[in-house]
């Protein structure tokens, strides 16, 4: 299998939608008709920025993936469509959160209450974390199996497997924090939504750690490699 480079039709309409989500992000605001409503909208610059970068790390880790590996066999475009509708269709139930999250602490008018459903919307948050990384995972998977014909060196082996494994943190933080909301709906325990939320602060040290070991990995290597 040929490992491509150049930008591929596929990076082409992938990188399309991702522009489309940010625009998503934008779609519903009109232009402030007062003072008031120019203040409000500047309120909204926080949680915009935090949907923005994390659209944006969603792209990274795409283009990631097709700059190192380059594939494009079927299998491929199956779970990269499946990512990007995943990353459509959550567009708004992520605005909905943040701004609901945000919103009441910068004073932001008609911010949702989110109180009311919190653990349905955790549920819904998580579940797309659940399918975002786990689309990641798939696609790491499949580049592993075709890794004798993308003729990856030991170095590129090791970053393949640390990358997948950064994934799949990020898919068990969405696994863990249904798990918390079912036993959370199954105990009568509403305040376990909010404990279900507060575990993804972990996924920083985690993900850090797991860049600690890439790296230790890698340098293991090279040591191995210039053994006399």
């Amino acid at each position: 299998m040929e490992r491509r480079h150049e930008v591929t039709r596929l990076e082409g309409f992938s990188d399309a939608v991702f522009g489309f989500a940010l625009t998503l992000l934008v779609v519903s605001l009109e232009v402030p008709k007062d003072f008031a409503g120019l203040l409000n909208l500047m309120r909204g610059f926080l949680p915009f920025a935090l949907m923005f970068a994390m659209i944006c790390w969603i792209w990274y880790e795409h283009q990631l993936f097709f700059r190192r590996y380059g594939l494009h066999d079927t299998a491929t475009i199956a779970i990269n469509c499946c990512l990007l509708f995943v990353v459509l269709f959550y567009v708004y139930p992520l605005k909905y959160l943040t701004t609901g999250l945000l919103g009441p602490l910068l004073g932001m008018d008609n911010t949702p209450d989110i109180r009311a459903g919190s653990d349905t919307i955790m549920l819904m948050y998580s579940g797309g974390v659940v399918m975002i990384f786990g689309a990641f995972t798939a696609l790491y998977a499949r580049a592993w199996h075709q890794r004798a014909a993308l003729e990856l060196t030991p170095a590129d082996e090791i970053t393949l497997r640390f990358g997948q494994r950064g994934h799949v943190i990020s898919m068990m933080f969405g696994v863990v924090s249904i798990a918390v909301v079912g036993i959370g709906r199954l105990t009568g325990l509403g305040t376990l939504s909010f404990v279900a939320g507060i575990l993804y602060s972990l996924m920083g040290p985690l993900h850090a750690w797991n860049g600690y070991a890439g790296g230790r990995a890698h340098d293991h290597l090279r040591k191995t490699l210039t053994r006399p």
